[in-house]
């Protein structure tokens, strides 16, 4: 069973979310909250595998309690939720530590799907709306810049994984792309996060990125 805590400001946003994730049959909604501090309260209690994040709320806001629920020993994976994909406090909330993020206009059955791949650690995040938020920083250039120098310490075939994460790839997506087993993609994984001083998955694909590797 999946189990997720919703968080958001607003009880109708909450009720809805509680809804389409409570039509699944392996997914269950086990507590809500309407701010940040409640928020981190609820996943200590809990301890859900995923946590669907509003940013903007009054009081403790998502992104200080993304940072905060990032710090936990074993932190779920924390989707982000925003009203439109350009935000910039998404990309924020990416390199806090957040797995990636979900526009709150997003269709039920895609929403459920989702949920699932964040479950099983992957990034909730496409190509194309990486490229936009990278493309929207203000400091662009010189994140561009350090994370050149970050990827270069990485060998070539680390180089080629990473590419792949920034494509949002999957170990299985990645094993197929580039002949190797999954074990040794998910030890390629595991190396270079700890290499690049990534947190998560996402926050690699986002460095892919901003270093220019991913062209697709």
């Amino acid at each position: 069973m999946i189990t997720v805590v919703v968080v958001d400001d607003e009880p109708m946003v909450c009720a809805h979310l509680r809804t389409i994730l409570g039509s699944a049959d392996d997914i269950e909604v086990v507590a809500q909250a309407q701010d940040g501090a409640e928020a981190v309260e609820m996943v200590v209690r809990h301890r859900p595998r995923v946590v669907l994040m509003d940013l903007r709320m009054p009081g403790v806001d998502g992104l200080t309690a993304i940072e905060r629920i990032a710090e936990l020993p074993t932190p779920p994976a924390v989707v982000a939720l925003t009203t439109f994909d350009a935000d910039t406090y998404v990309i924020r909330a990416l390199r806090a530590g957040a797995a990636g993020f979900l526009v709150k206009s997003t269709p039920p059955e895609d929403l459920i799907g989702l949920v699932r791949v964040a479950a099983d650690g992957h990034t909730v995040l496409s190509p194309s709306a990486a490229r936009r938020l990278v493309a929207a920083g203000a400091d662009s250039a010189q994140r561009g810049e350090d994370a050149r120098r970050r990827a270069a310490s990485l060998t070539d075939r680390e180089t080629e994984v990473l590419a792949c994460l920034g494509e949002g790839l999957s170990n299985a997506d990645i094993a197929k792309r580039l002949h190797l087993s999954e074990a040794t993609v998910k030890s390629y994984v595991s190396r270079m996060l700890v290499k690049l001083g990534c947190a998560n998955r996402t926050q690699a694909g986002l460095l892919a990125h901003e270093a220019g590797l991913v062209t697709r």
